[in-house]
């Protein structure tokens, strides 16, 4: 399914009038969109529908071409054509091979990751698509669904700039900056730290505020193995998980500290209570990790290991099961892919630059 939307090349098909060829010349971008409107048979919203545009030109073409055999116009195609329309109109770049209505309704929540609401409607707390790095693209493993004032508060800033305002709150003791609170700042600073590449010994010391969302890449190995163990406690057995984990460490130390780290975020988990649905354990899981004896103690485990050491460790663990979700290991290139990180995020016909050198990896759920 992920491949019949990009198969073909606006540029090679017939025209409807020399204006629209024109166009299409012009804003190959555009015209495509046009024609994936068309294909799907969706009008697009006024006044790219009504007026000369490349979108109206590659509609027009497309509903031709198609002459009513469409495809179907789920929701999920909705969101895809709504995401490409909004990029399309600020310039932003849309990776299309990955990026596909089946990808965008994998990373579909209920709850918004950042101010926990429920996501409903379309007013502020309605669901919407943020590029979690602003300087990439619309691309797999940067993508996240949260409410839209979270996305609007969040807007350009990244980890380092999220973490500033959560420290002015708190030290102002003000009640928020931005429409958010001082929690709701460091979900949004760790969020953001996922996808910038840090140093190994910044990476260990963040606390993991808010799990990493679907799909996500996360660029540091640290906080990749940082998430394996946090989500253990999300399903049933994490004991006999995190045991036959611990024996995979290479030395008495080495258990010795990750035993201490993990006694001390346990009971701050238990402590939550039994909430009534998975979500209210990654939240307490997440809240966990607001105590600093928690992160103390992951700290000093964390930093005795090496990048390499921790991809090492999630692989070893996975290959043996003890995963809670499936693991992606890519390297630079693969992990960047489509990130137009060479023009900041914008649309651009220029050659990709390649990401960290380290691997990546994601959690997949």
């Amino acid at each position: 399914m992920s491949n019949v939307f990009h198969t073909l090349n606006p540029l090679a098909l017939p025209s409807v009038t020399d204006q629209e060829g024109a166009s299409a010349e012009l804003d190959p971008v555009g015209f495509e969109l046009g024609w994936d409107f068309a294909r799907h048979g969706v009008t697009p919203p006024a006044p790219y529908g009504d007026e000369p545009s490349p979108v109206r030109h590659g509609w027009t073409a497309g509903q031709v071409a198609f002459a009513g055999r469409t495809l179907s116009d789920r929701p999920a195609v909705l969101q895809w054509l709504q995401l490409r329309l909004h990029a399309w109109l600020r310039g932003r770049h849309v990776e299309l091979f990955q990026i596909t209505p089946h990808y965008l309704r994998q990373l579909a929540v209920s709850h918004c990751p950042i101010t926990r609401v429920e996501l409903t409607g379309n007013g502020a707390h309605g669901a919407s698509f943020d590029r979690v790095r602003n300087d990439a693209a619309y691309a797999a493993g940067n993508l996240v669904v949260m409410s839209q004032r979270a996305n609007h508060s969040k807007g350009a800033h990244g980890h380092q700039e999220a973490l500033a305002r959560a420290r002015h709150i708190a030290e102002e003791k003000l009640g928020g900056v931005d429409g958010l609170n001082e929690a709701q700042w460091l979900r949004v600073a760790t969020l953001c730290s996922f996808v910038e590449p840090l140093s190994h010994e910044t990476a260990c010391r963040i606390p993991m505020r808010v799990l990493p969302p679907k799909r996500l890449r996360l660029f540091n190995p640290a906080q990749a193995l940082q998430a394996f163990i946090s989500q253990q406690l999300l399903q049933a057995g994490w004991s006999q998980r995190v045991s036959r984990f611990e024996d995979l460490l290479p030395s008495p130390e080495l258990r010795r500290d990750f035993k201490r780290f993990f006694m001390a975020l346990l009971p701050r988990v238990i402590e939550a209570g039994r909430p009534a649905h998975l979500l209210g354990v990654r939240w307490a899981i997440e809240d966990a990790w607001a105590h600093a004896g928690v992160l103390e103690k992951w700290t000093q485990f964390a930093l005795q290991l090496s990048p390499v050491q921790c991809e090492a460790l999630l692989v070893q663990a996975t290959k043996k099961g003890l995963g809670t979700c499936l693991l992606d290991k890519a390297n630079a290139a693969q992990a960047t892919e489509g990130w137009a990180l060479a023009t900041r995020g914008y649309s651009s016909t220029g050659h990709e630059t390649e990401g960290p050198s380290m691997v990546q990896l994601s959690l997949l759920s």
